[in-house]
């Protein structure tokens, strides 16, 4: 699989370690979209570079940037995008990015439909998706509801993910608000960050009760790989950002899963998050048509999705599919560490599990990434250390 790879085109990645890390694997070269600093950089299967400091440069400017560098490959790059923005510049800037890339992207509309919250709850209306009863608030014009025609308590959650919301104070992902009272009070809040939010009916239980489907479907709408998770704990506990993970064989909500697909008529990479109710039942929360960290796992754990996509956009033979492990493991080694202290979990029975962890920053055969970031933690912002950008393109 490597020696197919190797000289074939190189990869475009908007992302960092955990989607480098699968199209290394698989023998693909990567270059990554980026800023100075990050761990992506000192990656052995980094070979170039597009620096992008978020500061100085708006989309446009980044947009012109990438085809100028796409332009001067000798063929055409695979682009490839992981986080909401990515997806979103990926999409809306599609025709003057595939002057200079291949991009293996859904529909412009779906896209729009799946990652804004208002959108989706439209569309999880119209085609009677399997999601919790929700509602459109509106902070920045309205007055605090007297009443909502919800059952206590709800999940309040941003339209789209924006660093403000990320960034405020005791907000996180999403916000749990037990009754009309704590929401009232919530509100000034609310109206303050400038977003409007949906409100969602709480499906009881904890975190490690949300499951997710992962799929490639090839443009034929065949499903090429495809494979169940389960988070193990975020950070913080409650709404929080994953930081341990691992591979289910969960039968029901692979064959959910598929049925989503096909409703959708989705084509692509796509993560479908639900959460299981203490009765069993699924319920859809989002659908993700991007790639993301569970590909590292997926990766190491026998369904390399990144990789199948790239095959099939350069027209190469796909690598070897097999059933993903079941028990596999993915951790974020510094949050998962004080995720699992809050949870309880003693430092060794933590350890000797992070360190059989299939997929984490540090691995031996391309340490580079996790050494560079740690020795960069002792450092002044100002004399932070690097990999040269030339030694790159060297």
């Amino acid at each position: 699989m490597k020696n197919a790879f190797s000289n074939a085109a190189i990869a475009c990645v908007m992302g960092d370690m955990d989607m480098v890390r699968p199209l290394g694997l698989a023998g693909v070269r990567c270059a990554v979209v980026t800023h100075l600093g990050t761990p992506a950089l000192h990656s052995r299967y980094t070979k170039d570079v597009i620096l992008w400091e978020d500061s100085t440069k708006n989309q446009d400017e980044l947009v012109e940037e990438m085809v100028r560098w796409g332009r001067a490959q000798a063929e055409k790059p695979v682009l490839f995008y992981q986080d909401d923005n990515q997806l979103l510049i990926a999409s809306r800037y599609r025709d003057r990015l595939a002057e200079a890339f291949r991009i293996p992207i859904a529909e412009p509309e779906l896209i729009e439909d799946l990652v804004d919250k208002g959108r989706f709850q439209a569309l999880a209306e119209r085609l009677d998706l399997p999601v919790p009863a929700t509602r459109r608030l509106f902070p920045t014009r309205d007055l605090a509801p007297v009443a909502i025609d919800l059952r206590f308590p709800l999940i309040i959650k941003p339209l789209t993910r924006r660093k403000v919301w990320d960034l405020t104070e005791g907000f996180g992902k999403a916000l749990q608000v037990n009754g009309i009272d704590e929401l009232r009070a919530l509100w000034p809040k609310l109206a303050a960050v400038g977003l409007d939010v949906l409100a969602q009916e709480m499906i009881p239980g904890p975190e490690t009760r949300i499951e997710s489907y992962h799929v490639y479907v090839d443009p034929q709408g065949a499903i090429a790989g495809e494979f169940t998770g389960r988070k193990i704990r975020t950070y913080p506990l409650e709404y929080g950002h994953s930081t341990a993970l691992t591979i289910t064989d969960e039968a029901d909500v692979a064959t959910l899963g598929r049925k989503m697909v096909e409703v959708l008529g989705l084509t692509g990479v796509a993560k479908f998050d639900f959460k299981r109710a203490p009765d069993g039942s699924l319920h859809l929360l989002e659908v993700n048509p991007r790639f993301n960290l569970w590909h590292h796992l997926g990766a190491v754990a026998g369904v390399n999705l990144p990789a199948l996509v790239y095959a099939d956009t350069l027209g190469l033979p796909r690598p070897a599919v097999s059933k993903a492990r079941v028990g596999a493991c993915w951790c974020s080694m510094t949050k998962d560490l004080k995720a699992a202290r809050e949870s309880g979990v003693p430092m060794g029975q933590w350890l000797p599990w992070m360190m059989r962890c299939e997929a984490k920053a540090l691995v031996m055969d391309d340490p580079m990434p996790f050494l560079f970031n740690q020795f960069n933690r002792f450092l002044p912002s100002n004399i932070r250390r690097t990999r040269p950008v030339d030694a790159l393109k060297a």
